[in-house]
């Protein structure tokens, strides 16, 4: 459409709206009594008196009678308009000045057509608001859509457009709040306590991220968006609080793809007096909890058998044929070369390693599938895993479909151990490194934590897989976009 055909219907629907305002109507009315949702209306018996309101989705019009289609978020139904029928002057000041997208409530009886489809057959108009504005061209026949607002850049822009025409797009977000409620209940009958932590943070933590940064001017001071929950949700267990969870914002000033989005949704739980073995179960209970409880048959989790279990190290040998020892880093990085991986020359030993897992062993893990037993030297908020000599931590990391959906530790609680790993993780100006300067975490940690596990899990992520989405903008009601 051109600009100049955009603005000539923009005068025409301010034409109509005059039309509706000088047959004394009040064009924005401050409220509408529904008698239920269209769901609801459509349930009930002929001749039963409704009051139903929507969005008009398709019109025919007939001389001194009219079919709309109203459209809330349950569904549509028809209503039949007819001159007669009608208070006075509401079909020549309201229905005959109405456009597709206007926003109308109607009261009258439920009827059936002659072709048998139920409708209501209304006895009162009343306009609520004009689409001044037009919507995507959007056309249906026999149950099949046409011309629909499908470019997914102008849908991602145009979130509210996308929710009018797409239904599978509401689908998915009404189906996402769905999946979030069902997340606290199955906590909340575990007797997990739902609480919240700062977003603001004056030092950033538990992962290794860049922040985004912002600046308090009344108490001049730099502060950070978090970039997890993690640390300020082990001093609640450090205080006392045995089963903690937060559903909440984290924020890493990183890049978008498919499914990285720099602002998402994170579900920390953490449980004292457990360890990573209990938590992975109780992560495996609640996804096939949901699974069940959605009714989902486009999942992209298979819970019908055991999740698998593997070993990190154990994948990462089998795959390079190469044994795990940091002496054959060369071995390692050679490795990487002839299989096309993409690591700077001078990456360290671990980050090389968890490159060439990324790479070629993450995307294959399919069905849902543990990971346990990392090396310590990527894993410094984990213990120690018993009878490794030190070189492994107890954490998993769940996969599915080639994500990585979870990620859990068998917390480390040791003061003067997780002040040791900090210092040698990494040096002290790496801006990903912020929370090794947390001082007030250890000394959080010297007041005594009980052993507790932890467990991580992407919401987004979660909701891409239990829908069968592609990319994560497809399940963030307002993903960020280029210019």
């Amino acid at each position: 459409m051109s600009e100049k055909q955009l603005n000539d219907i923009i005068s025409s629907r301010y034409e109509k709206l005059n039309n509706i305002v000088k047959g004394g109507n009040d064009p924005y009315p401050y409220k509408f009594d529904r008698t239920g949702l269209i769901d609801e209306i459509i349930s009930l018996n002929i001749g039963a008196k409704v009051s139903c309101a929507g969005r008009i989705m398709s019109m025919r019009k007939m001389g001194k009678a009219a079919f709309i289609h109203l459209q809330d978020l349950t569904g549509k139904i028809q209503v039949y308009l007819k001159d007669n029928l009608l208070k006075p002057n509401q079909y020549d000041s309201i229905a005959r000045n109405l456009d597709l997208g206007d926003i109308v409530g109607v009261n009258g009886e439920i009827f059936e057509t002659k072709t048998k489809e139920l409708s209501i057959k209304a006895s009162s108009l009343t306009f609520l608001a004009k689409n001044i504005r037009p919507l995507p061209n959007s056309k249906e026949k026999d149950g099949e859509k046409f011309d629909l607002f499908s470019n997914k850049e102008l849908r991602y822009r145009n979130r509210h457009l996308d929710l009018i025409t797409n239904k599978e797009s509401m689908s998915i977000f009404i189906s996402r709040s769905k999946m979030i409620k069902l997340i606290r209940n199955f906590l909340d009958n575990l007797n997990y306590l739902e609480v919240e932590t700062p977003i603001l943070q004056p030092v950033y933590g538990g992962a290794l991220a860049r922040p985004f940064e912002t600046y308090h001017n009344t108490l001049d001071r730099k502060l950070y968006l978090r970039i997890a929950t993690e640390l300020y949700l082990k001093r609640l267990i450090i205080g006392g609080m045995d089963k903690v969870y937060e559903i909440g914002k984290d924020f890493r000033n990183e890049g978008v793809d498919r499914s990285h989005n720099p602002e998402f949704t994170m579900l920390e739980f953490y449980q004292s007096y457990s360890d990573v073995e209990e938590m992975s179960i109780i992560t495996e209970n609640l996804i096939k909890f949901l699974v069940e409880k959605l009714s989902l048959t486009k999942c992209a989790i298979d819970c019908s058998k055991p999740f698998n279990r593997i070993k990190y190290i154990e994948e990462i040998e089998r795959i390079t044929r190469i044994k795990f020892d940091e002496n054959n880093h060369d071995k390692f990085m050679q490795y990487s070369k002839n299989n096309s991986i993409d690591v700077d020359p001078d990456v360290s030993f671990f980050k090389l390693i968890d490159k060439i897992f990324s790479d070629k062993i993450e995307k294959n893990l399919i069905a849902p599938t543990f990971v346990f037993d990392y090396p310590l030297g990527i894993s410094p908020l984990a213990k120690v895993k018993k009878n490794s000599n030190g070189k492994l931590v107890e954490r998993f990391e769940l996969f599915v479909n080639g994500y990585e959906l979870a990620n859990s530790f068998s917390e480390l609680n040791d003061p003067a151990d997780q002040r040791e790993r900090f210092l040698s993780q990494k040096s002290l100006d790496d801006i990903e490194s912020n929370h090794l300067k947390d001082d007030e975490f250890i000394k959080c940690l010297e007041a005594g934590m009980p052993p507790t596990g932890g467990v991580g899990i992407g919401i987004d992520r979660l909701s891409m897989l239990l829908f069968n989405i592609d990319s994560i903008k497809d399940v963030i009601l307002f993903p960020i976009l280029r210019d």
